[in-house]
């Protein structure tokens, strides 16, 4: 049986859900991390996409991604590839790394986009990774929505992350 289409974003931007195999570990160490998000810096300039916010888990990440001029399941491929080989290499392993393809939402406004948002930077305080939203990184375009100023934009982020209810933007 085929499988359903992807849908396409009117904005261009998705929730992004790469998990690893039978719930994998895909992070290792901090070399690990690190290796991946040079990944998506070195692929970014070739693909075009943005990233205004993420998360890495021990065994998958959250990304929120605005595609660029290449096909996101197109940048996926090359990143996907350029990350496994290192780590099967690094880890003396041979097979896949991640399970299916990534999975992904259409995110088609500034409401949902602050959600998801929230959601993906929540993710590391609630599994305990942090102890303060401060202490894992957001990127300028999503802190830009709060305010132009740096640290209003921080401290409006921060209120905005407490939040129980969603907020209209």
């Amino acid at each position: 049986m085929p499988r359903k289409a992807r849908e396409k974003s009117s904005t261009g931007i998705y929730h992004v859900v790469l998990r690893g195999i039978n719930r994998q570990i895909i992070f290792e160490d901090d070399e690990d991390y690190e290796k991946f998000l040079d990944t998506l810096k070195e692929h970014k300039e070739t693909s075009g996409y943005e990233i205004h916010g993420y998360c890495l888990m021990s065994n998958h990440m959250h990304l929120l991604i605005k595609e660029g001029e290449e096909d996101l399941g197109i940048a996926f491929r090359r990143i996907g590839a350029r990350y496994v080989y290192w780590y099967n290499w690094k880890y003396n392993r041979r097979g896949h790394l991640f399970q299916d393809r990534y999975k992904s939402e259409a995110v088609e406004n500034d409401e949902y986009f602050l959600t998801v948002l929230r959601y993906i930077h929540q993710k590391p305080l609630k599994a305990g990774i942090v102890k303060e939203l401060s202490e894992y990184p957001c990127t300028e375009f999503g802190l830009s929505l709060f305010s132009e100023d740096p640290e209003t934009a921080i401290k409006l982020f921060k209120e905005f992350n407490l939040e129980k209810k969603i907020i209209n933007v």
